[in-house]
């Protein structure tokens, strides 16, 4: 990847491209053993090394994230009332978005990453990435509530969702699996079917569950290559 200085030190979190400025000014940046003389200056990622204040910069293209998302963040890389994912990631990336989303009193599994084209092959509805969430509720559930939803419901709005997957668990629990993320979709379609959803939790995403994790609620890490390839 041919890269500017700037736009890769900033985005790695190491300051605004103005505060980039005033460091090559300084002499705080090398490619190689060569001082960068501008701040558009361009390094190959692939074969160049380059170092901040002496220090060598590790520098990946991409980076992905899974977070076991507690209630009370919302999916939203800044907000000037709730608190953010982001805040529960050890990023200084600043291009690292949630892949979807989940609603502020919705806990669970949540992607995060740099990655463009990840992050549309695990949102779009033509990927038929599967999403799991386990849900409580109140109400009783039409008697045909399984049918209804492998046929698609009203959610209203003019809204129908794309057939999914229920599972009845309890009288007042169930397994939703969905490859689409419409707002407040789930809450949606279990009042389509009757109820009224009073807890809710990602559990799976792709072939990636929570359980797998060990993640504590509100921990994150990197994701490996093997949960990559059980996501995708």
């Amino acid at each position: 990847m041919i890269v500017r200085v700037d736009k890769i030190l900033s985005e790695l979190g190491f300051g605004s491209r103005t505060e980039i400025k005033r460091y090559v000014k300084a002499g705080k940046v090398r490619i190689n053993e060569n001082p960068v003389k501008k701040p558009e200056e361009k390094i190959n990622t692939e074969i160049d090394r380059l170092y901040f204040d002496g220090k060598d910069v590790v520098i990946e293209e991409f980076e992905t994230y899974v977070l076991y998302k507690p209630a009370g963040y919302i999916c939203a890389t800044c907000d000037n009332v709730h608190k953010t994912v982001m805040e529960l990631i050890d990023s200084n990336r600043k291009n690292i978005v949630p892949v979807g989303r989940l609603d502020l009193d919705t806990e669970g599994l949540l992607i995060l990453t740099n990655d463009g084209n990840l992050n549309h092959r695990l949102v779009s509805p033509s990927s038929h990435v599967d999403k799991v969430y386990y849900a409580k509720f109140d109400g009783v559930l039409a008697d045909d509530a399984i049918e209804m939803t492998a046929n698609g419901l009203d959610i209203g709005d003019g809204e129908v969702s794309k057939p999914a997957k229920l599972e009845i668990v309890s009288k007042n629990e169930v397994l939703l699996t969905i490859h689409e993320g419409k707002f407040h979709q789930v809450k949606r379609m279990i009042k389509a079917l009757g109820g009224e959803v009073t807890y809710l939790k990602r559990t799976a995403f792709g072939g990636l569950g929570l359980d797998d994790l060990n993640l504590k609620k509100g921990e994150s890490r990197k994701i490996s290559m093997e949960e990559m390839r059980k996501l995708i």
